[in-house]
C-alpha cells in the first residue's frame, strides 16, 4: 500500500513539474517582455521596497488564486469541453507563471530571508533536481530541445522561402 502511494504521489508531482517546466519555456519570455515596460519600473521599486512578510502575501496570491486552475482544466476537459479546459490550463498556467516568476525574481532575497519559505524552497529545489536526475526526464529535455530545434528550422526555412517569393514577385 505504502509503495503504491509513494507511485501516485511520484507520478503526480512528476506531472505537476512536466506542466510547470512546459509552460515555464512560454512565461519566460513573456514575462522578460513584459519586466521592460516603464510602467512596471514603479510597480517593481514598491514591491522591493516592501518588508519580507508582506512581499510573501504578495507572492502567494497569485499561488493561492491560479493553482486551481489545473483541477478546473482537468474538469472541464473531463465533462467534455475540452477547447475550454486547454484555454483555461494556457492562460491560467502562463499568468501564474509570470508573475510568480517576476515576483520571484524581484524578492528572492526577502523570501529566503523568511525561515518557513527557505525551508520550503529548499525541499522544492531537492524534489526538482531530484526529478531532473532521472533518465526520463533527460530524455524529455533531448526530446524538448530537438523538437524546439525543428520548429525553428521549419520556421527559418518558411520565413526565406517568403523572401524569396516577395524578391522574386517585385523584380518582374
Amino acid at each position: 500500500m505504502n509503495r503504491i502511494l509513494k507511485s501516485v504521489i511520484f507520478m503526480l508531482a512528476t506531472i505537476y513539474f512536466l506542466v510547470d517546466a512546459v509552460f515555464m519555456t512560454v512565461a519566460r519570455p513573456f514575462a522578460n517582455r513584459i519586466a521592460a515596460h516603464r510602467i512596471f519600473g514603479s510597480l517593481r521599486i514598491r514591491i522591493v521596497s516592501l518588508r519580507p512578510y508582506p512581499t510573501l502575501a504578495l507572492f502567494a496570491v497569485p499561488l493561492i488564486v491560479l493553482e486551481p486552475v489545473k483541477p478546473v482544466a482537468a474538469y472541464l476537459a473531463g465533462t467534455g469541453h475540452i477547447a475550454m479546459g486547454m484555454t483555461v490550463l494556457v492562460v491560467g498556467e502562463v499568468l501564474k507563471l509570470v508573475l510568480v516568476e517576476r515576483l520571484f525574481s524581484v524578492s528572492r532575497d526577502k523570501l529566503i530571508s523568511i525561515p518557513a519559505f527557505a525551508w520550503t524552497y529548499g525541499r522544492y529545489s531537492q524534489a526538482k533536481e531530484w526529478l531532473e536526475s532521472f533518465e526520463a526526464w533527460q530524455t524529455a529535455r533531448r526530446w524538448r530541445r530537438f523538437a524546439r530545434y525543428v520548429v525553428r528550422s521549419y520556421v527559418q526555412e518558411v520565413r526565406a522561402s517568403q523572401r524569396l517569393e516577395r524578391v522574386s514577385f517585385q523584380s518582374r
